[in-house]
């Protein structure tokens, strides 16, 4: 998964225990495996069950599974930006 996402572009940290593999990729995306199903929250939210809204595929289409991803990070990065830094502001004395 880590590869595809680079041909997307993405950089991510993989982690894995416990029988799952964790993807971290942006704030609000991280994509878990157990080796046959990738999933990570859509953004929605299901107000009947209250609780997020998932998106699924299958871990052998690994390719597929990563453009998907990259669709996710697309809207994520629009909704929530890298911060902006102050020039100087991390050679400041602390307080």
């Amino acid at each position: 998964m880590k590869a595809e996402l680079k041909h997307c572009g993405i950089d991510a940290d993989v982690n894995d225990g416990y029988g799952l593999a964790v993807v971290s990729i942006w704030t609000g995306l991280t994509v878990w495996s157990d080796g046959l199903t990738f999933w990570w929250r859509t953004g929605g939210w299901d107000a009947r069950r209250g609780r997020a809204v998932y998106a699924w595929h299958a871990a052998e289409e690994l390719e597929r599974v990563a453009r998907r991803v990259a669709l996710r990070y697309a809207d994520l990065q629009k909704t929530h930006p890298l911060p902006t830094t102050r020039a100087g502001a991390h050679h400041a004395d602390p307080v």
